[in-house]
């Protein structure tokens, strides 16, 4: 088995396809950003908000998203989001990720003085100038840097989320809670397609995010048919605190075309449904399903350990089942600052804890790729993929890595 050096790691092009924005903030901008609002957190410096908030690790995926409430709060304003956007792809150039998909729910950061329009708008001008920037300074024989946005709905909120969310439960007090829920969504897929459709905001996709137990993915059925019909991309978080089922609901009522997280995608102890297969049947043909379709998981290695009591070394991750069963997989942060990684931590604790090959790397490298929500045309996607493989291949010649 070869080494892969972290010099190596560093120098490859990488994609992160599965990165929030609400969770991947600078902590020294947070802290900041605070103190301009006139927003109390629970700690004033860095070593405060890592013992308190952002921490190594979680009792369970509950505790994870405590802090978002103190990010969502310093993101509503338009210079506010614009800087972290920007910030977000500046960090990730420096680790040599050429393409990145920035996700959040709008919702959560939409106000009275900040419309759904004018939070896309800050984020996608602060990834653009990023990206024009670094493509300015990039050497003429390197491949591009490039960027897309997904908007998230929320498998489940309260009025107590964001102002948005309070006015929406507050004007809709007769209907049931998924109603509510169902409609929050329906609403986002339609602002989504509208802006897509009449303006220049790299909107690529559209994802269910949020609490997954007892919040099924058929809630939202109607808002990824819209989005369908508007021609955008489809990911589903799923798998990720729920069983196999909540991936099967992903692929085939919301025709996902990737997976965020999939984490329990082998775990037949998970199966709480009587199905005309047996659990291992069932899983065997899931698995096929998303396989022969090439559905790609989002693999978020840190981020799983953190939230997963059960799983007790990465040894365990369901990853190297993924990768025995040669899935298409890509390797991806969820949130630099909740879960204080990087894409190149990432790609340091598979290659040493995975047997991933020469050949293997290059895949998920490619799948990143390949399996993006790419923003451009298709014949422009062909040429900027194989730029980058081409990229890739010097690279591995340069540092003696041999297929």
């Amino acid at each position: 088995m070869q080494h892969f050096t972290d010099e190596f790691i560093q120098a490859i092009p990488k994609t992160d396809l599965h990165v929030h924005l609400d969770g991947s903030l600078r902590i020294s901008t947070l802290i900041d950003l605070a103190a301009r609002a006139g927003i109390s957190l629970p700690a004033t410096d860095e070593a405060g908000l890592r013992k308190l908030i952002f921490k190594d690790s979680y009792r369970n995926l509950e505790e994870y998203p405590a802090g978002f409430a103190d990010t969502t709060a310093v993101l509503r304003s338009r210079d506010a989001l614009y800087r972290v956007a920007y910030e977000l792809f500046m960090d990730n150039a420096a680790e040599g990720v050429r393409y990145i998909e920035v996700r959040f729910a709008p919702q959560l950061l939409m106000s009275e003085q900040l419309s759904f329009q004018q939070v896309m708008e800050a984020v996608d001008q602060g990834l653009r100038d990023a990206r024009d920037e670094l493509n300015r300074q990039k050497p003429r024989d390197e491949p591009e840097y490039d960027y897309g946005i997904i908007a998230c709905a929320m498998r489940f909120f309260t009025a107590d989320f964001s102002p948005y969310y309070r006015d929406y439960s507050r004007m809709h007090e007769f209907s049931s809670p998924t109603e509510i829920i169902s409609g929050a969504s329906l609403e986002l897929a339609k602002a989504v397609v509208q802006l897509r459709a009449h303006t220049s905001i790299q909107i690529v996709g559209f994802d269910l995010a949020g609490a997954e137990y007892g919040y099924p993915a058929s809630d939202h059925q109607a808002s990824y048919e819209l989005v369908e019909k508007g021609f955008l991309h489809k990911t589903v978080h799923a798998g990720e605190a729920f069983g196999p089922e909540s991936i099967f609901q992903a692929v085939t009522k919301l025709q996902a075309d990737r997976i965020g997280h999939g984490l329990h995608l082998f775990d037949t102890n998970l199966i709480h449904s009587s199905h005309e297969q047996d659990p291992e049947t069932y899983v065997t043909e899931l698995v096929n399903y998303i396989a022969n379709r090439r559905i790609t998981v989002e693999v978020c290695l840190t981020s799983n350990m953190q939230t997963t009591p059960d799983l007790k070394t990465l040894a365990d991750h369901s990853f190297r089942r993924m990768l025995e069963q040669k899935l298409s997989v890509t390797l991806c942060t969820d949130n630099r600052l909740v879960s204080n990684t990087s894409i190149c931590k990432e790609y340091r604790l598979a290659l040493d804890n995975f047997p991933i090959s020469p050949h293997d790397l290059k895949n998920i490298i490619a799948y990143g790729f390949k399996r993006s929500f790419y923003y451009h045309p298709y014949p422009q996607k062909r040429a900027w993929v194989r730029s980058v493989l081409n990229y890739y291949d010097q690279l591995a010649q340069k540092f003696g890595i041999k297929e």
